[in-house]
C-alpha cells in the first residue's frame, strides 16, 4: 500500500454537495484525521494529519465526472514547477501533492504582496499549457498560490474545454492598472466577496473598464 492511500478510509466518511450560481461547495461528515485546506464551486481539498505530504481532492457527487478530466489533464501536464503531481484517481477524488502557500485571494484579504513574478510565473505556466495542446482557462486568485514569492496553479479541471474565458486576462489587467492601490492593504471580505460576484454576473453586461470603475467607487466609497 502506498503512502496515500491510507487516509482513503477516513475520507470516504466525507461528503461534498455543490450548489448553483457558482457558490462554493458544502461538506458533511467529520473525521479527526483529515482537515479541509480549501473549497471550491466543484470540490473540496483535505489534508491528512498522520500522513502529511498529501491533499486529496473531493470532488460532490453530481460533479465526479470531473476527476477523470483533471487526472486527465495531470498526465498530459506531466512534472512542471507551475503545478501538483497528480499521484491518483479515484472514482470521487484525486490524490495530489500537498502544496504549501497562501491563495492570491487571501493575500488580497491579508494584505499579503502580490510579487511582479507571481504574476509572470502565471503567464509562463500558461505557454507551458499551450505548448502540451491544452487550454489553459479558469484561472483565478483562489486556485494560484504564493510559495516563496513564486506562483503554483492548484486547479487544472477545465483546461480540456474550448473557449476563453478572460478570467486571468481581466486579473493581470487589473493588477497592472490598480493593485498599487491596494498593495499592503488588508481589504475586508464582504468587498472582495461582492466584486467577485459582481464579475461572475457582469458577462454580457458590461465592459472590464466599467465593472472596474464600478469595483473602485464601492473600495474607496466614503
Amino acid at each position: 500500500m502506498n503512502d496515500w492511500e491510507r487516509p482513503i478510509p477516513e475520507l470516504l466518511k466525507i461528503k461534498v454537495m455543490s450548489h448553483p450560481n457558482n457558490e462554493p461547495v458544502t461538506i458533511e461528515g467529520e473525521t479527526s484525521d483529515l482537515r479541509c485546506i480549501g473549497v471550491g464551486t466543484d470540490a473540496a481539498v483535505f489534508e491528512s494529519l498522520s500522513t502529511p505530504g498529501y491533499a486529496y481532492k473531493l470532488y460532490a457527487n453530481e460533479k465526479k465526472e470531473k476527476v477523470a478530466m483533471e487526472a486527465k489533464v495531470y498526465g498530459i501536464l506531466g512534472e512542471s514547477v507551475y503545478f501538483p503531481v497528480c499521484y491518483g484517481a479515484y472514482d470521487e477524488f484525486l490524490v495530489l501533492s500537498y502544496e504549501k502557500g497562501i491563495t492570491l485571494f487571501d493575500c488580497i484579504l491579508q494584505g499579503v504582496h502580490i510579487p511582479k513574478q507571481a504574476v509572470q510565473d502565471v503567464e509562463d505556466a500558461r505557454d507551458y499549457v499551450r505548448s502540451k495542446g491544452l487550454n489553459p482557462r479558469d484561472i483565478h486568485l483562489k486556485n494560484i498560490l504564493l510559495q516563496n514569492g513564486r506562483a503554483k496553479i492548484i486547479d487544472v479541471s477545465e483546461y480540456v474545454l474550448p473557449g476563453n474565458d478572460f478570467r486571468w486576462e481581466h486579473l493581470k489587467q487589473g493588477y497592472e492598472q490598480y493593485y498599487h492601490l491596494i498593495d499592503g492593504s488588508s481589504v475586508p471580505f464582504w468587498l472582495v466577496e461582492t466584486v467577485r460576484k459582481w464579475y461572475n454576473q457582469r458577462a454580457g453586461h458590461s465592459s472590464f473598464e466599467e465593472f472596474s470603475r464600478r469595483a473602485l467607487r464601492l473600495l474607496f466609497k466614503k
